[in-house]
């Protein structure tokens, strides 16, 4: 078994935290040479002896009263046979800890702890970052209010309005049954379901000057049709915050991002996004700050994966023609030929098969 990881370690090039039963034998998972994507692992003990569990991260083993032993390491393998019988193994001849900071800023539960970081404290630590930077550089800005894009920058925003002795209040509703739109098909569906997702709190922003957080920018249609809305429900002036820095690549290690065209700080400066999103002011995290961040829970990681702020891939076999060829499958000219396609299909499968 270890043999065989060892091998696809070799064979393959990238991010990938992998799960699978084998029948009659037991469980496996490895984790990249990288630790690009997290895994962790965990234990129960019961009446029959000791059980295991691996999940992408800490909460799904709490919420099923299973206690965290430790992240699996990159490049290691973890073994579970039938009878409970725990086997690991470093299965890569070079593994390097570069988790993917991606992780921290959206998509990790705030209440999960990866790679020995705390997802909340890391986003409390973005907030106390972000604010000492609004400060110091917005300081003639007449903000009324903090106001954040739920759900992942809440906790990022109140530390922002502690920072500035600013009001923190929840301007915004949130449906909790629309998905996550940045990585929905076609610009339409997107647009439309951010006013399906969103609702504003009129009384909340009439006649204020609001500053508005978010967690990211990346095409910037959430952004856009959420200023929109503030202005919609009174604002006087608009501020935006981003508790991430200029997203200008796309994501190569498992996050359909779009391609470097579709993403709006692509080519341009902080005054154009502004622009275009309608904001009377856009302000973003530094790579330096978003990295200490997370760093001041667990010094011991010195790198983490940020290509998608800075392009540096850390596999570093990531070239220029690759990156067409992602263009190519991910722009949503292509997704909208594929979308055709199944649905064709669909309907000669229905056609032959009533």
């Amino acid at each position: 078994m270890f043999d065989a990881i060892t091998n696809v370690h070799k064979l393959v090039s990238g991010a990938y935290a992998a799960v699978a039963m084998i029948i009659g034998q037991g469980l496996v998972a490895f984790r990249d040479p990288f630790g690009i994507r997290p895994l962790v692992l965990g234990k129960q003990e019961t009446a029959n002896g000791t059980e295991y569990m691996v999940a992408s991260e800490s909460v799904a083993l709490d919420a099923v009263g299973f206690e965290v032993m430790r992240d699996v390491e990159p490049g290691e393998a973890v073994y579970i046979t039938l009878d409970g019988q725990l086997y690991t193994r470093q299965c890569a001849q070079h593994p390097s800890y570069s988790p993917c900071i991606f992780e921290y800023v959206y998509f990790a539960r705030p209440d999960s702890t990866i790679d020995n970081v705390s997802v909340y404290a890391s986003r409390v630590n973005f907030g106390s970052k972000l604010g000492a930077k609004i400060k110091r550089e917005w300081a003639d800005l007449d903000i009324d209010v903090v106001i954040p894009i739920p759900e992942t920058s809440c906790d990022i925003a109140l530390e922002i309005a502690r920072h500035m002795d600013l009001p923190y209040r929840q301007g915004f509703v949130k449906n909790r049954y629309i998905g996550r739109t940045f990585i929905m098909p076609g610009q339409q569906e997107r647009k439309k379901s951010v006013r399906r997702k969103l609702n504003a709190i009129n009384t909340e922003f009439a006649g204020k000057n609001v500053l508005l957080v978010d967690d990211s920018i990346v095409r910037g249609t959430t952004s856009e049709q959420i200023i929109s809305m503030a202005r919609e429900a009174g604002a006087k002036k608009v501020y935006f915050a981003s508790a991430a820095p200029e997203i200008r690549f796309p994501n190569v290690y498992g996050i359909d991002m779009p391609t470097s065209n579709e993403l709006i700080a692509y080519g341009r400066d902080v005054d154009e996004i502004a622009r275009i999103i309608g904001a009377d002011g856009v302000i973003f995290q530094d790579i330096v700050d978003l990295v200490a961040a997370v760093q001041m829970e667990n010094p011991e990681i010195t790198r983490f994966e940020t290509s998608v702020f800075d392009g540096d891939y850390v596999t570093q076999d990531v070239d220029q023609n690759y990156l067409d060829h992602l263009t190519q499958l991910r722009n949503d000219d292509a997704k909208a030929v594929r979308n055709q396609d199944i649905g064709t299909n669909l309907e000669l499968h229905n056609v032959c098969h009533p």
